[in-house]
């Protein structure tokens, strides 16, 4: 599940996201984080009875692009994700941003210019250098059909690897 937006918070993320209302940084970022926490009860319910959840950017994202604006460090806007559910494995859909660009309604939302997408992508290489974390970066440019074959297979691996693994936390 991406960010939700049908909480209230979730809803003010949507019309910030959609250009409706201004918020100050540090309020976003934060508004952001709590929408994730929102969740953790119901991941963890859904990992203790044994399903496999997915999820669409979490944390990572948000520190990325937060700290892609410049006035913010990563270890500053890592901090409300704290002790978040630890994810065995975070998949990096790697795609140039002249490609993403050519992508339907790319532009839309908030941060979607190449330039500042960009300075995202050099924000997530620095996290990939967390060896504490199972990365894994595919090509986003394939098929969609060998893209979901490839990622199937990341994943069907990584779930026998993890299967007996107790959860934990992130960075902690």
């Amino acid at each position: 599940f991406p960010a939700d937006r049908t909480t209230e918070i979730g809803q003010l993320i949507s019309s910030y996201l959609g250009r409706e209302k201004n918020l100050e940084d540090h309020t976003i970022h934060l508004l952001f984080s709590a929408n994730r926490w929102e969740h953790v009860p119901m991941m963890k319910e859904k990992l203790q009875q044994g399903i496999t959840v997915v999820v669409d950017r979490y944390a990572f994202s948000g520190v990325a692009f937060t700290s892609a604006k410049g006035n913010f460090g990563l270890d500053w806007c890592k901090q409300p994700d704290v002790g978040l559910p630890k994810p065995d494995l975070i998949l990096f859909l790697q795609l140039n941003p002249e490609a993403a660009a050519e992508r339907g309604n790319f532009g839309q939302e908030r941060y979607e210019t190449s330039s500042f997408q960009k300075k995202v992508l050099q924000c997530f290489y620095s996290l990939m250098e967390d060896k504490t974390l199972n990365w894994k970066t595919v090509d986003a440019s394939k098929s969609i059909e060998d893209l979901h074959r490839e990622i199937k297979s990341i994943a069907k691996e990584t779930m026998q690897e993890v299967q007996n693994k107790p959860l934990g936390e992130l960075w902690k």
